[in-house]
């Protein structure tokens, strides 16, 4: 990246709020094996008004159909090695590529802009010129079951709001969280932050979202900017997805030192899901009680791997590469 000096990030901090241009945008797409998800996402941004170049696919040697059709439709293609691939030093590669975005935004392969102007909304959060990152509202998938549908709906409501490093006494570990699978970045906030962490096994997007609410800047939600996009998890797939959040947690210690436990947030969620499926699908209440169990024990476990050999943390994680990397680099 090409780093702005002192003077010009100060100008863009503290200057007069000016609206973004859309031609000074660059979207940043890592995939993998997207061929299945790829007609309805490329038929959603063909509606943005970017141009074909301010968009970036970096694939991570997707076995499939994927990497002809990114070059079909005249995206800019940039392939990786799959075991080369991390959340934090992918994304801040592929920002690398893209010198002249004046705002970086990162989208996932499965979530799908909902309106034709999602980009542009979402990117309306920096005509506030203290505002370094902003995430859009994530909205349930038409198929999606209760349990799904309540996550989407607990972690994206439809009231927008702008944090500052303040914030955390009031909400706590909430304060930084943000989520790369639709969020965009002033890119001389990133880097003066120091970019996405690249050896990070989840969670990149809220570090930097600590990072620069502790550095002054503010961190956006615009509700009204919307994609797409849930899953249904199985019952292993949510095992590692909070074994993976306790190794977070402990790795990065100094985000609940400098936010708060995640405790609470964690009560708060249970709470809201059982209210929530007893209005609406009381069926799934036992199955959520013994999912939020394997959740807890699945997080307890993680924030014990220190304690635990490598292969055990690979069987666990659902990112077991970020475990042979660290194998490889002893």
């Amino acid at each position: 990246m090409i780093p702005l000096d002192l003077q010009s990030r100060e100008t863009v901090r503290h200057g007069i709020a000016a609206k973004v241009r859309l031609d000074h945008i660059g979207v940043v797409i890592p995939t993998y094996n997207a061929a299945k998800d790829w007609p309805e996402l490329e038929h959603a941004l063909e509606k943005q008004g970017l141009g074909k170049d301010q968009i970036l696919i970096i694939d991570s040697s997707s076995s499939d159909e994927t990497p002809k059709l990114v070059t079909q439709a005249g995206y800019h293609l940039v392939t990786i090695p799959k075991e080369d691939f991390g959340h934090g030093r992918t994304r801040q590669l592929a920002g690398e590529y893209m010198p002249w975005a004046e705002i970086l935004l990162y989208i996932t392969q499965d979530a799908i802009p909902a309106q034709v102007d999602s980009i542009e909304r979402l990117c309306d959060a920096f005509d506030d010129p203290q505002v370094g990152a902003t995430y859009g509202r994530q909205i349930p998938r038409e198929q999606a079951h209760a349990i799904e549908r309540h996550a989407r709906l607990f972690n994206y409501p439809a009231i927008s709001e702008v944090r500052t490093f303040e914030s955390r006494d009031r909400l706590g570990i909430k304060t930084a969280f943000l989520s790369n699978s639709f969020a965009a970045y002033r890119r001389s906030a990133l880097e003066e932050v120091g970019g996405f962490p690249v050896d990070v096994i989840i969670a990149e997007d809220s570090i930097v979202a600590a990072r620069l609410l502790m550095a002054g800047w503010k961190v956006a939600y615009q509700s009204d900017a919307t994609v797409i996009h849930s899953h249904s998890m199985s019952v292993r797939e949510e095992f590692a997805r909070y074994f993976d959040t306790g190794v977070h947690h402990t790795r990065e210690h100094w985000l609940l030192e400098r936010f708060g436990n995640a405790g609470q947030e964690g009560r708060r969620f249970v709470l809201s899901e059982l209210h929530y499926l007893k209005a609406n699908e009381p069926i799934s209440i036992p199955a959520a009680v013994l999912r939020t169990a394997n959740k807890w024990f699945a997080y307890q476990l993680g924030r014990r791997e220190s304690h635990l050999p490598d292969f055990i943390n690979r069987f666990f994680s659902g990112h077991p590469q970020f475990w042979n990397n660290r194998a490889a680099k002893r």
